[in-house]
């Protein structure tokens, strides 16, 4: 599965993949794995946390430059969002995330990394409405990856005190 990934056809398909997995197990480090496979295959790709979407869209909301962020968040042949459910979203924030879904289906992928499982989403989006529409244009057909198994924060530092102390 993973070297189905690696070839990046998801990508060219325009299809999107969500990984979701406890703490430290590696979501943000397999993520950023496909993007760098994706770039070393001619395709371009942001990485964004969730929060850093958000301040930015509402920063070019303030000064003018949301039409070109939206463009520019377009043109992606990936967009990876980090730190899906990181904190609750506003009115504005559901609304904005829901433009960037829309603009991108089926025309570019999107990779989510969340601790959150997808079955908690629609709770986590919020609004019904908002979150049916969002979700169905996420999900619907994607890759999903449930990753398992305990932090690897906590493994490299138990190696680490473990050589300090040698």
């Amino acid at each position: 599965r993973m070297a189905a990934l690696a070839s990046c056809d998801w990508i060219r398909q325009s299809l999107n993949l969500c990984i979701t997995g406890p703490t430290g197990c590696g979501k943000t480090w397999l993520a950023c794995a496909l993007g760098n496979q994706a770039c070393r295959q001619g395709l371009s790709v942001r990485y964004l946390r969730l929060p850093t979407l958000f301040e930015q869209l509402r920063i070019a909301h303030g000064d003018g430059s949301y039409p070109r962020l939206m463009n520019q968040l377009l043109k992606m042949d990936l967009l990876i969002l980090d730190d899906w459910r990181i904190q609750k979203i506003t009115a504005v924030q559901r609304q904005d995330l829901m433009e960037v879904i829309e603009d991108r289906h089926g025309r570019r992928s999107t990779l989510i990394a969340s601790q959150l499982p997808t079955e908690h989403w629609h709770d986590y989006i919020g609004e019904a409405t908002l979150a049916d529409a969002i979700l169905d244009r996420l999900l619907h057909g994607a890759h999903r990856l449930e990753l398992r198994g305990e932090s690897m924060r906590k493994l490299t530092a138990s190696l680490t005190d473990r050589d300090r102390s040698e």
